[in-house]
This record gives C-alpha cells, sequence and structure tokens, in this order.
C-alpha cells in the first residue's frame, strides 16, 4: 500500500520508515559488515551501541535527500554509514565525558566496560568512517565530512567550556548545538543531494534543511529532558541538570525569574544539584520555559520546511517534511 501524505506535515513516522525500508536495510547491514575488526573489544563494544538501534535518523536522512533529488545507490548507503559511524563515535565519547550510565534505555559502553576502552572505541569509529569516505574517492564528499567532523570536535569543546556555567545564555547554546547537533543533519542532507547529482543550489538548499532540522530536533530533545516519561526517553530525566549543562528551559527560566530565584538557579547549575530538581521544574513552569522552548523548535522546524520550498514535489520531500514536524512532535 502506498504511503499516504497530508498536504500540512508530509509524511507520517510509519509511512516514512515505510518508504525507506529498503534503503536502511541495506545501510543496516552494511554497518554491521564494515564495523567488523580482528579486535574482539571493539566488535563488543561497537555492536552494543549500533544495536541499541534508535530510530537511525541521521542515515535515513542521507537516503531521502538522495531520493528526494534524484535515484539512490550504494554511494548513498556508504555515505549514511559514515554519517552513523561520526555519530556513534560522538556518542562514546560524550557518555564518556558526561560520566552516563543510560542511553536509549540501556547501560552505556562506558558503563560496562570503562572509559578508556569506549574512547578508544569511538576513535576507531572515527577512523573507520574516514576509511569509508576515502574509498568513494569524492574530494567534495572528503571536504564535507572533514569539515563537519571539525566542527562537532568544535563542539564538544565548546560545550565542555560551558558545563557548570549558569551565565550561559541561549545564544551560546545555539552555538553549542549547531555544532554538536546540526552539523551533521547538514552534512547528510547535502551528501545525499550530492550523490543524486543534484546541483549546487539544490545542494545548498538541502543542507539547510538539514541544518534547521537539527536545531529543531535538539531543543526538543532538551525539552524532553525536564518533561518526558523517563521509561520513554531511555535515559534518565535530569541528565542535563546533572551533568551541569543549562540548556534552553534552564536558561529561559534563569533569565526571566526574580533576583532570588535566579541565584539560586545559578547554583544548582554551578553544583549540578539534581536533589533540587523540584525547584527547577517549578520555575520552568513559572517563566512558561518549555512552552518558549518548543516555540524556538517550530520556528526552526518551519525554517527547515521552508528550505524545502522550490524542489519539485515527490514523496521524498513529504518525507522530508514529515520528520521536521516528527522532530518536535514526539515524545521520546
Amino acid at each position: 500500500m502506498p504511503a499516504q501524505t497530508t498536504t500540512a506535515q508530509g509524511l507520517s513516522l510509519p509511512a516514512i520508515q515505510a518508504l525507506a525500508k529498503a534503503d536502511m536495510a541495506a545501510i543496516d547491514a552494511l554497518i554491521r559488515h564494515r564495523l567488523s575488526s580482528d579486535v574482539v573489544l571493539i566488535n563488543q563494544i561497537a555492536e552494543h551501541i549500533v544495536s541499541a538501534g534508535g530510530k537511525r535518523l541521521r542515515p535515513m536522512l542521507v537516503a531521502l535527500a538522495g531520493r528526494a533529488t534524484g535515484p539512490v545507490g550504494a554511494d548513498h548507503h556508504q555515505l549514511a554509514a559514515i554519517i552513523e559511524f561520526i555519530h556513534t563515535s560522538t556518542l562514546l565519547h560524550d557518555d564518556v565525558v558526561d560520566e552516563s550510565d543510560l542511553r536509549r534505555g540501556r547501560s552505556t559502553a562506558n558503563a560496562l566496560w570503562g572509559n578508556a576502552p569506549s574512547v578508544l572505541v569511538g576513535d576507531f569509529l572515527y577512523s573507520r568512517s574516514f576509511q569509508l569516505m576515502v574509498e568513494l574517492d569524492r574530494m567534495e564528499v572528503m571536504r564535507i565530512l572533514a569539515d563537519t567532523t571539525n566542527r562537532i570536535a568544535e563542539g564538544e569543546v565548546l560545550q565542555l567550556l560551558h558545563v557548570h556555567n549558569p551565565d550561559t545564555d541561549e545564544a551560546a547554546y545555539l552555538n553549542v548545538i549547531e555544532r554538536k547537533t546540526a552539523v551533521l543533519f547538514a552534512a547528510g542532507t547535502q551528501l545525499g543531494a550530492l550523490a543524486s547529482g543534484a546541483d549546487e543550489t539544490v545542494q545548498r538548499k538541502l543542507h539547510d534543511y538539514g541544518l534547521q532540522l537539527g536545531y529543531a530536533f535538539q531543543i526538543a530533545d532538551d525539552v524532553l529532558d525536564y518533561s518526558a516519561d523517563a521509561d520513554a526517553l531511555g535515559k534518565n530525566l535530569g541528565d542535563d541538570l546533572a551533568e551541569g549543562k543549562a540548556t534552553l528551559p534552564l536558561i529561559h527560566a534563569m533569565a526571566h525569574a526574580d533576583d532570588a530565584v535566579r541565584e539560586r538557579l545559578r547554583g544548582i547549575v554551578e553544583r549540578g544539584d539534581t536533589s533540587a530538581m523540584p525547584e527547577v521544574l517549578a520555575a520552568i513552569e513559572r517563566a512558561g520555559s518549555l512552552d518558549y522552548s518548543l516555540r524556538r523548535a517550530f520556528e526552526y522546524a518551519a525554517a527547515a520546511e521552508s528550505a524545502l520550498d522550490g524542489l519539485p514535489g515527490n514523496e521524498a520531500i513529504d518525507a522530508l517534511r514529515g520528520l521536521a514536524r516528527y522532530a518536535v512532535e514526539r515524545g521520546h
């Protein structure tokens, strides 16, 4: 049965997944094949994090951007695997830096094997991604991915500078998530179009779509850290606070609180005091900070959809529009 469209929102998530099913099966098979190493510990840790699943949103975006602009083939699948390897390596490194013990409802690799193996397997995945991109032998692909991984590394350091920093403002927060999240979305969608033979104008549209989608996705994710069901979310609620990260809901609450509450919130951020979560939630509610943050996420999602305007309509474009809606409407 063909996937159904809705004029306002594009495809639903099940319809998007059905549309991308064949591509995702090929991408998953390639990921598992190219994860293989004769070092057993690498296989164990890599399999643990890859088999945790998730929605594989980033590689899916490569395939959908390809289908939106032309035919899709083996190069798209390899690019999607590269994007997923880069993403997975950042997860391994993030969990070590953040001292996280839960991701996607499972124990993190660092909780099971320790910090050193997790960092080193993250390095393996980074280097494997570069082996895969060299095999494609396209300088433009290597330039985009080299620039992207460098920006991601900058984002990691920027975020570290803002840990336990109550003076982090919205502009600084957005600067971090551009590098940590949005640039990889943008690389994926641009590369999907590039591999389909799209011209630079179309590539730029898909790049801009991915960038705006990345902002929307991360802001919505940060809202969920203060509002979701912990079991559905797959991690501990309040993890951002425990790690001393002032994300948009808390940044907004501090900016709109009275002096006494602001000082109290500053101290909570400096200490990463999760025992004060009820106070934090009360301040966020009083300031309307979740509503504000969601409005910002919806603005970025709308900008992502606008970036697609002018492209020929097809089912993959509808899917990309649907993912912009899904990014901000999901519950986990």
